[in-house]
């Protein structure tokens, strides 16, 4: 049995859960609070646990806690995130259960450096990729399907970022929206029908990946495209 493994797609549950947020700016700023705010606007798609992770060019530092956006941060928190690039998410589980270890962003240590990933969807061949992952050494610490991706991700760093991207994608099945934060690159991931939202915006010289358009108004951004 290989990665490639081909399972129908059409067993996925297409509910909203979830939101996802990521900033980039060409230079130090509070990309923390940007994205807190963007989490806030998000919240509806999520209440059980939100984190941030925030890229500085050298190092991805990450805060997580449980609860809504405004319990799992206090403004000690944000202060502590410094950078020019960050990811956010807001939790509803579709997979695993509710505990801190469970909570995202993820971050993952690889060849490429720190790698951090937030992630909206079902996969229906989790459990089989998650399976032959073990079988090849990899240990998960979590429940969730979002894991399964972040190590497919960590297991190609080697190749780059973007291709390790593209290959991951090309094994998992189902329905995803993805933004992913290395030490200098934001990049945002949807699935190949656009299943899962994913929309792009823009405030000056700021970037912004989001689940919905709403959190882009949080902060003054105009919506480039869905």
């Amino acid at each position: 049995m290989s990665l490639d493994l081909i399972l129908d797609p059409s067993n996925d549950k297409f509910k909203d859960e979830c939101g996802v947020f990521g900033v980039y700016v060409n230079k130090p700023m509070d990309v923390a609070s940007m994205t807190y705010y963007g989490l806030y606007a998000l919240q509806h798609r999520g209440q059980e646990s939100a984190g941030i992770a925030v890229a500085n060019g050298e190092t991805v530092d990450i805060h997580k806690g449980m609860g809504l956006i405004t319990e799992a941060f206090s403004k000690t928190d944000l202060d502590k995130l410094k950078g020019f690039a960050a990811i956010g998410h807001v939790r509803y589980s579709t997979s695993g259960d509710t505990r801190i270890e469970n909570a995202q962003p993820l971050l993952s240590k690889t060849k490429l450096g720190s790698i951090a990933m937030a992630h909206n969807g079902t996969l229906v061949n989790a459990d089989v990729i998650r399976e032959l992952l073990e079988d090849g050494g990899h240990v998960f610490h979590t429940s969730i399907d979002s894991e399964v991706i972040a190590n497919l991700i960590a297991r190609g760093a080697k190749k780059g970022i973007e291709r390790a991207i593209f290959d991951a994608i090309q094994a998992i099945r189902g329905s995803f929206a993805m933004v992913i934060l290395t030490e200098n690159k934001l990049i945002g991931v949807r699935d190949p029908h656009g299943i899962r939202p994913l929309c792009l915006g823009k405030i000056e010289e700021r970037y912004v990946l989001s689940s919905e358009s709403c959190a882009l108004d949080s902060i003054g951004a105009e919506l480039v495209r869905d």
